[in-house]
Parts: C-alpha cells; sequence; structure tokens
C-alpha cells in the first residue's frame, strides 16, 4: 500500500492579496499626482532653453519664459523667478522650485526641482 502525500497549496492568502493590492494602489495614487509635475518640469526646461537662446536682455529672457509658460500653463514658477545670467557671452536660465504633494493627515511629499538652459 502505496501513502499518498498531501499536496500542500501554494499561493498568496487573501491578506496578502489585499495587503499587496493596497500597496500598489497608494503607489498608483501617489504616482498619479507626481507624473504632472514631471510634464511640467519638462516644459519649463523646454520655456527655459527658448528664452534663453531668444533673449538677449534679462527683461527679455523673463518675458520670452512668461509667454511660453501661457501658452504651456505652467504655473509653478513664472519669469521673476528664473536667475538669468551670462557666461561668456552666452546667456544662462536657471530655476529652482520646490512642490508640495499631500497624502494624507500631516504627510506631505515634497519635490524639489532645479535645471538650467543648455
Amino acid at each position: 500500500m502505496a501513502l499518498q502525500r498531501k499536496s500542500r497549496q501554494r499561493g498568496i492568502s487573501f491578506i496578502g492579496l489585499v495587503f499587496t493590492a493596497s500597496v500598489l494602489a497608494m503607489a498608483g495614487v501617489v504616482a498619479a499626482q507626481v507624473f504632472p509635475t514631471l510634464v511640467e518640469l519638462q516644459a519649463i526646461n523646454k520655456a527655459v532653453n527658448k528664452a534663453a537662446t531668444e533673449g538677449t536682455t534679462v527683461a527679455d529672457v523673463r518675458m520670452l519664459f512668461d509667454k511660453a509658460a501661457a501658452i504651456d500653463d505652467i504655473k509653478s514658477i513664472s519669469g521673476k523667478d528664473i536667475i538669468v545670467t551670462k557666461e561668456s557671452d552666452k546667456v544662462v536660465v536657471s530655476f529652482e522650485y520646490q512642490r508640495e504633494i499631500h497624502l494624507t493627515g500631516p504627510a506631505f511629499l515634497t519635490l524639489k526641482y532645479a535645471g538650467r538652459s543648455k
């Protein structure tokens, strides 16, 4: 007479499934809030590069940035927030700003962005 082995169940339990699903859902919510800030950062970089290549004076560069910001719906910074300098006859535009995303209760996610023209 052969002994039959009982097969052990494998896989994830219901509690493990609920926990994994909730962690993935929270990560998805945070990612959905971070994504628009990254799109805005790309628009800011594009506007900064355009203003640096086309502008000759500080006022000119800020005006060009504000025009591009109005078109691309940039809300985080404006022309008065950018730093305009010259390096060997080349206009260089740099910026720094931060965005806060409310998570829950007193918890916030702070994103710090900085960049400069090429």
